[in-house]
């Protein structure tokens, strides 16, 4: 039905007949001429409608927006200072010969170019919303990630094996989906968190390098970055070291991103050890975007006089810290200072101190805390 996308009619095909199809974007009448910007998932081309085509300019009069439309038309350059440079086929044109209405639409719901949109509208009209730039976008962008994933797997030897989905409970983190058997009453199959028991097998099995882009599910409540239902890159490899397993998913890394961005990430990645990220930052995945670092006062706490630092100091495994947050970065209230105080002894912390700076220039004068006296 089309000779090619909307999106990829280009100078290519200055003056040939092609015949696309899409959906219309925009209308626009200037008094004689009518304009539509017909769009796929490709992006969009302008097509022209003249008078002198009186049958086709008959049925643009009617278009309206998410009409789905087949032309036929000829390519040709737009008029000098019309050029689009934002768009592929921004030079060039399509002079409507044949338009045929595939099918009309309603009045939207809303405009799909509109970004302030609730959650339960997009979902109502999932339909509408999937036809929007940035979602169309972000489909196209997990498709290249998985993609060139692929990709450099495959060029590493890897083997892409599917695992069941139906299989039997394990005894791992979260809770399982079960899936009522109906051949066997009373029994249930388990959806798998992971293919945990799948990838095993097929290490001892001598698949020395396997991999799978797969669903995995877990009845848990609802974090901020998992999902009941969500995809993963599983691999595993036999007869590797610690530094060989880093290296890969390294690369795997910096290919994906200049594949799929052109974004040329650092070689090597900077790597610290898990100790050190414990002494530096409190934790071993930390932010290295926020630049707040713990300073180590151990030494100088061990003889002072407030028992609650000399006492944390003097034990083998005990540790005083402080964190110095800059001027401009945070105004911290009182409240939040307890607050913050209650959470560090989830972790074992046995309390939290501040010193507040007024003015570094009248030394201790200038502090605010009730520790300054001692």
């Amino acid at each position: 039905m089309r000779t090619c996308y909307t999106g990829k009619v280009c100078r290519d095909y200055l003056g040939q007949t092609i015949s696309l199809c899409g959906w219309v974007n925009r209308r626009r009448d200037h008094g004689g001429v009518i304009f539509i910007d017909l769009r796929d998932r490709t992006g969009l081309v302008q097509v022209i409608f003249h008078p002198d085509n009186r049958e086709a300019f008959l049925i643009a009069e009617d278009l309206r927006n998410e009409y789905c439309l087949k032309i036929v038309g000829l390519v040709q350059l737009r008029p000098k200072g019309t050029v689009n440079i934002d768009l592929q086929s921004g030079e060039i044109e399509v002079l409507c010969k044949e338009i045929e209405v595939l099918n009309t639409s309603i009045a939207l719901p809303f405009q799909l170019d509109d970004d302030n949109l609730s959650e339960t509208t997009r979902l109502t009209h999932r339909v509408l919303d999937l036809r929007r730039p940035k979602m169309q976008y972000n489909l196209m962008l997990r498709y290249h990630v998985a993609k060139s994933a692929r990709e450099f797997l495959d060029n590493l030897g890897f083997i892409d094996i599917e695992t069941p989905t139906l299989t039997k409970s394990t005894p791992e983190g979260a809770r399982d989906y079960l899936v009522p058997s109906r051949i066997n009453p009373g029994n249930f199959f388990a959806l798998p968190q992971s293919p945990q028991l799948f990838k095993q097998m097929l290490m001892i099995a001598g698949f020395d390098r396997y991999y799978q882009i797969t669903k995995c599910f877990r009845d848990e409540d609802l974090r901020a970055d998992r999902q009941p239902e969500f995809t993963q890159i599983d691999c595993e490899m036999s007869f590797l070291d610690e530094s060989e397993i880093r290296e890969i998913f390294e690369n795997m890394i910096r290919y994906i991103f200049k594949k799929v961005k052109n974004i040329n990430l650092p070689l090597p990645f900077p790597v610290i050890t898990w100790s050190e990220s414990i002494e530096r930052y409190g934790s071993d995945t930390p932010d290295l975007r926020i630049n707040l670092e713990f300073t180590d006062i151990t030494e100088i706490s061990r003889n002072v006089e407030f028992k609650i630092f000399s006492r944390a100091a003097a034990l083998s495994n005990g540790r005083v810290v402080a964190l110095c947050i800059p001027d401009g970065v945070a105004n911290i209230s009182r409240n939040d200072i307890e607050t913050y105080t209650k959470f560090v002894r989830i972790y074992g912390a046995n309390g939290l101190a501040y010193i507040k700076i007024n003015d570094l220039e009248k030394g201790r004068m200038g502090l605010q805390s009730p520790i300054i006296k001692i």
